[in-house]
């Protein structure tokens, strides 16, 4: 690996100036994960339907009807075994993108999820729907590992947080769309396709674009030049610098950066002295804030309907409050590269835990929304700092594998949280989930305060070294 030559690269990078190139690059980053928000988030505004059309019984679920011993069967095995995917995909999937670059493995991930979600789309069994549900999982686990990374080396430390959020803006801003569709096509039938068939199968619009964006999109520099393809490096900053000035006015001296220290490449790197604390505070951190953001998000429309709303209101409520999900990184725009990432996590997830209890205790259906969109803009807010923030605290060669690796235990979380709040909901009602997410961000609130590094506005290869 040719670690100085990867330095000046990413000295050259990190003195530009937000340019209008730059921040098409992270638009069209975006627009990619959009697709995977559309597909993740698609899980609780079906699950509803999908049980009604019988896929959830017994007979129809195969081999999953075995969890119905732990009261656990039904839509949160469906959830379950998403989450599982995710989990394996972020896990093992993860080291190709250091292998053979973001963009190959970004574009790659968005084809196959897609793929496997039209396959889904047209089971007619709860075990093959499950099944498909989990291989889609794969390739969602893996895109979000790899966009986290790849836009961390492609944007300037001076407003590296600005970017994710402005990348989170747009990926949530599909939500919403997801939550209209559903609720406008799920109660109907279009031929022999039931409504939620057709809401998967609108995501599949997906894969002409997914091609484009291997066309438009420039490889990693720092990922290049780490990886001896200086060249071509050079040439993606070349088009950045000559895109950032102009008449009258030159760019300053790229500072000189420290090559990172290269050890092994593996996982076991990742739990050397020199990062194992990092690694372990963000596992740690990982597997509580997750069961906050999923554990809402996921289950909307059940929640609403446990707490006694209709299933059609139930749908109406959910597109009010899904219609929040940009307003979170939106809101961050403004404090993203003001404040350290650790401090938006740990503010916004004490919000989490107060709006929770609030959704739980309120007893109308406008109070009921409201902490649902409160919620949602500070479970998003935090989502756009920790992301920026865990892209940032593990050096190029490695920095696929360290996301994966401490991302893939929020997806292990979530999965095992989507069994958790199945039980606590037909156990203990919405009062039981707040408590069990309250506890949770208290545990995440605590391990960032008390191990997170300041990582604002510094360069990567200072952050890492």
């Amino acid at each position: 690996m040719t670690t100085a030559a990867a330095a000046k690269i990413a000295a050259r990078l990190d003195r530009l100036p937000a340019t209008r190139e730059i921040w098409r690059l992270v638009v069209l980053i975006s627009l990619g994960g959009m697709f995977e928000f559309y597909s993740v988030f698609q899980t609780g505004y079906l699950v509803p339907s999908i049980g009604a059309s019988g896929l959830f019984s017994p007979s129809s679920q195969g081999m999953f009807a075995a969890l119905s011993s732990i009261s656990i069967a039904n839509s949160a095995s469906y959830v379950f075994c998403l989450f599982a995917g995710l989990w394996v995909g972020a896990l093992f999937l993860s080291p190709l993108a250091d292998r053979y670059g973001r963009r190959t493995m970004f574009v790659g991930s968005i084809l196959w999820y897609l793929t496997c979600s039209l396959v889904m789309a047209v089971q007619r069994t709860g075990e093959g729907l499950i099944l498909w549900r989990f291989a889609a999982g794969l390739g969602f686990g893996l895109e979000l590992v790899v966009m986290d990374a790849y836009l961390a080396e492609l944007v300037p430390a001076a407003f590296r947080g600005r970017a994710f959020a402005l990348n989170q803006t747009i990926t949530f801003a599909i939500v919403p769309v997801v939550a209209w569709l559903s609720w406008v096509l799920v109660p109907y039938r279009i031929g022999a396709l039931e409504g939620w068939r057709i809401v998967i199968m609108l995501g599949t619009v997906g894969i002409p674009i997914a091609m484009w964006l291997a066309l438009a999109l420039p490889e990693s520099p720092r990922w290049l030049a780490l990886h001896g393809r200086e060249a071509e490096a050079d040439a993606i900053v070349t088009k950045l610098e000559k895109s950032a000035v102009k008449p009258g006015k030159i760019l300053s001296e790229p500072a000189v950066l420290p090559p990172e220290r290269t050890v092994t490449g593996s996982f076991f790197e990742l739990l050397s002295p020199r990062y194992a604390e990092r690694t372990l505070m963000m596992s740690i951190f990982n597997i509580g804030q997750v069961v906050g953001f999923y554990g809402f998000a996921a289950w909307v429309p059940t929640l609403l309907i446990a707490r006694g709303i209709a299933f059609t209101n139930s749908m109406e409520y959910s597109f009010i409050i899904a219609l929040a999900n940009p307003l979170g990184p939106l809101l961050t725009l403004l404090i993203a590269d003001r404040f350290e990432r650790s401090v938006q996590i740990m503010v916004s997830l004490c919000l989490m835990g107060l709006f929770m209890l609030g959704f739980a205790l309120s007893g109308h259906a406008v109070e009921i929304i409201s902490f649902g969109v409160l919620f949602t803009v500070a479970a998003n807010i935090m989502s756009s700092a920790f992301h920026a923030y865990q892209a940032e605290l593990f050096p190029t060669h490695v920095r696929a594998r360290g996301v994966g690796f401490v991302y893939s235990w929020s997806r292990l979380s979530a999965a095992f949280a989507g069994l958790a709040v199945g039980y606590f909901l037909n156990n203990g009602g919405v009062p039981a989930i707040a408590v069990f997410i309250g506890v949770t961000m208290a545990i995440a609130v605590i391990i960032i305060g008390a191990f997170g590094p300041p990582t604002r506005a510094r360069a990567l290869e200072n952050v890492s070294h």
